[in-house]
């Protein structure tokens, strides 16, 4: 029941109520307003955790309602004008409130994780039955590709497959090759020095000096790999390039071997209709030496950019090994004798694919890759 009671020398509405010892008691006006309004935030509260969809609403929730500046804590911070005897019982249900606010968040955020990781897995579920997808799978460079067949034509003819550093001495890459300090050969390679004595590679050579030096005749070998020349760049030119280095060394080799084994190669390589010539020229290391060329492919020997009007292409150097270098690599050329040749890669794949400018190779535009 209500009554009017004095309450600090004031005149207010208060209720009545009946104490633990049948006293009557009076409750300040205040205490009744304050919890109607956690009752009321409590439902609110509630009722606003359970709409959210997402931890960031929830989060929002839990700020407006539990922050430093949240609704609860405004109402706490009334409770100075409470009565000590007032202060425990709203005190009491405020902590209850709080905790039921905190009990439907934590019920929230679970159910939302919940339902997040459900979410999560309908997306990345795998229905095992499906046909696999394949993979997209790369294709071999084409310097790749013809370097293999080049090296199974000469497995074919009995050679074996050498190697070694692109980074030589300058005994290897040229004294060894009959190219003494100060010889004017040596203008003519573009080399790049790392050291007075070091270099990288102008042509894989070297191994023939390697080859000899460790193995004794017959030798038959070919050595593919890098060299570095310091080129201008155009289209038939580049400071890095590759070179198929090939030896043979037996007794009674002569030029018509090595004639007839180039030829095979060209033929094998191109097609039976592939035309060819040898043009006398001079290397340090052969004696005689001679250059082979293939009718261009774009013109057909009628001359164009590519050949530089020639009608031929260049695409190897040969000859006869020098006498000096089996001597040098402890070989008696009284007895035996041998033929070498440096075919170089790109302009041979150049040929066989139609490609009319070398620097396609190294720009690595997939729509050009993707067509071999």
């Amino acid at each position: 029941m209500q009554k009017f009671g004095w309450y600090r020398g004031r005149l207010c509405l208060s209720s009545l109520f009946y104490g633990d010892k049948g006293y009557f008691y009076f409750r300040y006006k205040g205490e009744l307003i304050m919890r109607d309004q956690l009752i009321a935030i409590r439902k609110t509260a509630e009722a606003e955790i359970l709409s959210a969809n997402d931890t960031a609403s929830l989060e929002a929730a839990r700020v407006k309602y539990l922050g430093k500046k949240g609704e609860l804590t405004g109402i706490l911070r009334g409770m100075g004008a409470l009565s000590a005897d007032e202060r425990p019982v709203i005190g009491q249900l405020a902590n209850e409130v709080r905790e039921a606010i905190e009990t439907s968040i934590a019920a929230a955020a679970s159910k939302i994780e919940e339902k997040n990781l459900q979410s999560k897995l309908e997306a990345e579920k795998i229905d095992v039955t499906l046909p696999g997808k394949k993979p997209p799978v790369g294709k071999i460079h084409p310097l790749t590709s013809v370097l293999g067949e080049v090296e199974e034509i000469f497995l074919g003819m009995g050679y074996s497959i050498a190697s070694g550093p692109e980074i030589e001495t300058d005994y290897y890459n040229f004294e060894a090759l009959n190219i003494p300090k100060n010889h004017p050969a040596r203008d003519t390679q573009d080399t790049f020095y790392i050291s007075d004595n070091v270099v990288l590679r102008t042509q894989t050579s070297p191994m023939q000096i390697r080859t000899m030096q460790k193995s004794k005749p017959p030798i038959r070998i070919i050595a593919p790999g890098r060299v570095y020349r310091s080129d201008a760049v155009d289209a038939t030119h580049s400071p890095l390039f590759h070179q198929i280095e090939g030896l043979v060394v037996d007794r009674g080799i002569t030029m018509a071997d090595l004639k007839g084994s180039l030829e095979v190669f060209a033929k094998r390589l191109y097609g039976s209709d592939t035309v060819v010539r040898f043009r006398p020229h001079h290397f340090q290391f052969t004696e005689p030496s001679a250059e082979m060329d293939i009718r261009c492919f774009m013109c057909q020997g009628e001359g164009c950019r590519l050949c530089k009007g020639e009608g031929y292409i260049e695409i190897l150097g040969c000859g006869m090994v020098h006498p000096n270098v089996l001597k040098i690599c402890g070989i008696d050329p009284d007895v035996y004798s041998g033929f070498a040749f440096g075919i170089g890669l790109e302009r041979i794949v150049m040929g066989r694919y139609e490609i009319n400018d070398l620097r396609l190779f190294y720009e690595n535009d997939v729509r050009f890759l993707r067509q071999f």
